[in-house]
């Protein structure tokens, strides 16, 4: 057993991590090979304007075009694909953080090293961190080889500004799932109540500008402020990315405070 829960961490899953790693790459270059076949067509735009708004709004999010390399990559991957993946990630290894340990028994294993309780949930955490990094420099690196190949005009810098955008709206719900089960010792608690919020955070953000009435609703989702400012076309949103990264940082805060103080069933 290491006595560094980090290096441990990581160590444990690193095997899984190179699995996401690679299925993330093989995703990202697959869609970049399908471009050219689409980006002189303008049947793809036209479907798009004969879509309702409802649907519209739903499966592709503020795209206006499918064939400019922003709407394409938008439409295919950072609308949905990209940040649920990131989601999938990061709550499974928030969740499993602290819950799963004592759901296994070894959480008694760990608690008995001379390491403060809210320190096992800050190296478990900047595990995640890591590990959530090493993720999105690979679908970086993969977004931007598959630009090289496919001759795509979009930037190195646009590719990495959307992708980190991605990564920390992941942390958003990692981070929170992490306080569920710190505070509960439950995964599957942990799971099931991180999901359901990001599917009506995810619905909230895609619904909410059809109804003028509904629309300041957006400002309540983490969603709005991974796509609100449209990092792809645009670049960071600075104010955006420090609303996730407040958000991210109560919830460790709170991931911490209540594993602190409660009775662990070990």
């Amino acid at each position: 057993m290491l006595r560094n829960v980090f290096l441990k961490t990581l160590r444990d899953q690193r095997n899984s991590l190179m699995w996401w790693v690679a299925g993330i790459a093989a995703l990202a270059i697959f869609t970049m090979l399908f471009y050219p076949s689409i980006a002189d067509s303008t049947e793809f735009d036209q479907m798009l304007e004969d879509l309702p708004e409802a649907l519209s709004r739903a499966m592709l999010g503020d795209v206006t075009s499918l064939t400019s390399p922003e709407g394409y990559l938008n439409s295919q991957l950072f609308v949905f694909m990209i940040p649920m993946l990131f989601l999938v990630f990061t709550v499974n290894r928030g969740s499993g953080a602290i819950a799963a340990e004592e759901e296994r028994g070894t959480l008694e294993l760990l608690l008995s090293y001379p390491l403060r309780r809210w320190r096992l949930v800050a190296d478990k955490f900047l595990a995640m961190c890591v590990a959530t990094l090493v993720i999105t420099i690979a679908t970086w690196l993969s977004l931007l080889g598959g630009a090289v190949i496919v001759d795509m005009e979009i930037g190195a810098g646009r590719l990495a500004e959307a992708t980190l955008s991605a990564a920390m709206l992941g942390l958003v719900f990692g981070a929170f799932s992490l306080a569920l089960g710190s505070a509960t010792g439950k995964r599957t608690l942990s799971v099931g109540i991180t999901a359901g919020l990001a599917v009506a955070a995810y619905l909230l953000n895609a619904f909410a500008p059809l109804a003028d009435w509904l629309e300041p609703a957006r400002w309540f989702s983490p969603f709005y402020y991974y796509s609100g400012g449209d990092p792809l076309s645009n670049g960071l949103d600075l104010v955006h990315v420090g609303v996730m990264a407040g958000l991210v940082a109560a919830f460790v805060v709170v991931a911490m405070l209540t594993f602190e103080r409660r009775d662990v069933g070990v």
